[in-house]
């Protein structure tokens, strides 16, 4: 999975040609190795993408600022600029079938171009979209984040963060991010169950040793105890996901441990895509635990 900053910008999905020089090489060496490969992908576009902002705009494909109270969405005539975590810009109305056209033409053009196999679209969360701002079909942040979701299920390889309602979808979700501290550890179990029960059984508990990078930018201050132990509780998760790899950080004691937990997950992968296959047909979760296995046990 490559994640942000493969592309020249938010909205301008092509390879950064000075990051990646020869991206479709890269691509057929890696598929040749045996990997899948995912890219990241988020529903903004860049304000200071003049001409991708003007493409979107034929068909008012943004949330659309809503400049005074009268203002409707067919009076509207500036896209609203939407605080994210990257700044400002503008964010696709995905309840206009134009959004929904262009948003797909930019991934399918990277999997025909690249052989790119699918996609982690991140953001999304509801809390993006102001009930202030104007959509061509009134909808809750909710449902935005819905229609957001329902993207990925043209790619069979996705990953999600936000959903709404598409509990039993062919959806990967991953847990919101987690910070690389004992506190955030002692979450992956419970709210691995919690997902899992709420129908979002192909999940993810974020990264290994957590999800923020900056937690290490600096090699001299994590803590290799804390990777191991998030390691280990992964290997038994339907999906484990490495972000720093662990043969650059952690010394050979640690990372022999981490080898013994990915021997641990090798071991039990058939059970664990046997409980998939399961969850797939019927819904239930595939992060078992005693209380739902053995429900008059009062465990």
């Amino acid at each position: 999975m490559i994640d942000d900053t493969w592309q020249e910008d938010y909205g301008k999905w092509v390879f950064h040609p000075g990051r990646f020089p020869d991206p479709k090489k890269m691509m057929d060496e890696l598929h040749k190795m045996g990997f899948k490969v995912m890219l990241w992908m988020c529903p903004f576009v860049s304000a200071d993408q003049a001409v991708i902002v003007r493409e979107v705009m034929k068909g008012k494909g943004f949330l659309m600022h809503k400049s005074a109270t009268e203002t409707t969405w067919e009076t509207a005539v500036h896209p609203a600029m939407i605080p994210w975590w990257n700044g400002y810009s503008a964010l696709l109305d995905f309840t206009n079938p134009a959004a929904v056209k262009w948003f797909n033409s930019q991934l399918d053009y990277l999997v025909n171009e690249y052989g790119v196999d699918g996609f982690k679209l991140d953001a999304g969360d509801m809390d993006f979209y102001p009930e202030t701002a104007l959509s061509m079909t009134p909808a809750s942040p909710n449902r935005h984040s819905e229609l957001y979701a329902r993207i990925g299920l043209r790619y069979p390889l996705n990953e999600y963060r936000a959903c709404w309602k598409l509990a039993g979808q062919p959806l990967a979700q991953r847990l919101h991010d987690k910070n690389h501290n004992w506190e955030d550890v002692q979450k992956l179990i419970p709210h691995m169950i919690t997902e899992s029960l709420a129908g979002y059984t192909f999940s993810c508990p974020d990264m290994i040793g957590g999800g923020d990078y900056t937690s290490f930018l600096d090699l001299k201050s994590f803590n290799q105890d804390l990777v191991v132990r998030s390691a280990q509780i992964h290997a038994l998760m339907p999906m484990m996901q490495f972000s720093v790899a662990p043969w650059r950080i952690l010394d050979t004691e640690h990372l022999n441990a981490i080898k013994e937990a990915l021997k641990i997950r090798e071991k039990f992968t058939p059970r664990i895509m046997e409980l998939a296959r399961e969850s797939a047909k019927s819904g239930a979760p595939n992060n078992l635990f005693a209380r739902f296995l053995f429900p008059w046990t009062g465990l």
